[in-house]
């Protein structure tokens, strides 16, 4: 099929759920990807947070590959080395004892849900199921994980939903101690939320959460699928303030591109878990695990870490100095930014797209910024000449 015929023959054969531009990429290397034309973008998206390693990063490859030529697909029926090495890895970074399996980030929403109600009912009946999310809160679009996700254009066309579910703002303290209570069985928080415009836990309201939760014997469920491993410049982003969850999710960069999600918690929880309760076909393959491994190990180290740090800072203090009477604020943390505008930004995204840099929103008004987490000094001082010029054009 010739690369001017893709747009047509999507729109003859693929279900309409999301709304592209005529560009087709046939390519990447590093933090740019390229058209059909030839045309090179700088990757200020990364798959929506994805590659944070960028894309075709030489070490993942080879571990691909070499994994691909050994074994790829066994299912869960039988133990592999790659799934436990990399399971080993989570666990003895973060404050779980045991790991789960999937192959998204809505999935290892659901797990979590499924995991949350299981563990509440064992220990104190079926009366405990009430579940706390939060304003502008996505977790995701499957049924569970839809049902504990904000926006209403993503919830009200498949309502009925799950009941007993509660939304409160975010960082309103009064809010939660009102709605956190003896049937409360599980919280969930982004400590960064992404997909409702980067709003930022405040680490005393994650603390009054995690003491509510301790009081009424909830559990505090951290989602940190988009925010989660290196973007804010801590391997986990809820290490900035030092409070653990009970569970947490994760998902988008772990496996560099491949489908995979996590679900991990305290041993307490997998206790409540039984042979037969969950599962999932596809999950934790020897090839996507090899590939977890290696992202991993690169954003695992502290120097990575720092760097990502360092590099949003710099961006972050350059957006606050563009003149630009439409932006209205500039938040996030590490390389998860968002620009908020008085206005739509959709103009803004196609602007930078047609001078070669790739942004995407967060809500209708947000620019969000998630490049690849190995992005040069240089190659931000491009992206942010490139915007402050499309900006300057609003």
């Amino acid at each position: 099929m010739k690369p001017s015929e893709i747009p047509q023959a999507e729109a003859r054969y693929i279900v309409p759920t999301y709304s592209r531009p005529d560009v087709v990429f046939i390519h990447g290397e590093g933090v740019y990807l390229f058209d059909s034309e030839g045309k090179r973008y700088l990757d200020w998206v990364s798959g929506i947070a994805v590659t944070a390693l960028g894309h075709s990063d030489p070490e993942w490859v080879q571990a691909v590959r070499d994994q691909a030529g050994k074994l790829t697909h066994v299912s869960n029926l039988y133990h592999t080395a790659p799934h436990v090495e990399l399971a080993q890895r989570l666990v003895e970074s973060s404050f779980a004892d045991r790991v789960y399996y999937c192959n998204s980030g809505a999935e290892a929403n659901e797990a979590a849900l499924k995991f949350a109600r299981k563990w509440a009912g064992v220990h104190f009946g079926a009366s405990k199921k009430h579940i706390v999310a939060f304003e502008h809160c996505f977790h995701g679009r499957t049924y569970g994980a839809l049902s504990l996700t904000y926006k209403a254009k993503y919830r009200m066309p498949f309502a009925p939903l799950l009941p007993d579910i509660s939304f409160i703002p975010l960082n309103d303290i009064e809010a939660a101690q009102h709605a956190i209570g003896e049937t409360t069985c599980a919280v969930f928080i982004e400590p960064l939320q992404g997909e409702g415009g980067i709003h930022a836990a405040e680490g005393v309201f994650l603390s009054e959460l995690r003491s509510l939760c301790n009081a009424h014997e909830a559990l505090l469920v951290y989602d940190e699928v988009q925010c989660g491993l290196g973007r804010t410049g801590y391997l986990w982003a809820h290490d900035a303030h030092g409070v653990n969850p009970d569970i947490m999710t994760l998902a988008k960069p772990l496996a560099g591109g491949l489908p995979i999600g996590a679900t991990l918690v305290t041993e307490e929880i997998a206790k409540t878990i039984r042979v037969g309760d969950h599962g999932s076909t596809f999950a934790a393959g020897p090839l996507v695990c090899r590939a977890a491994q290696v992202v991993f190990d690169r954003i695992s180290r502290p120097e990575f870490l720092q760097a990502v740090r360092s590099k949003g800072e710099k961006v972050m203090s350059q957006l606050t100095k563009v003149d630009s009477d439409h932006i209205l604020d500039v938040r996030g943390s590490g390389l998860l930014i968002g620009v908020e505008f008085d206005q739509p930004v959709k103009p803004l995204i196609d602007a930078a797209r047609g001078r070669g840099l790739l942004v995407v929103n967060a809500g209708e008004n947000v620019l969000r910024i998630c490049p690849p987490l190995v992005i040069s000094d240089e190659e931000l001082e491009e992206g942010m000449e490139t915007l402050g010029d499309c900006i300057a054009d609003l």
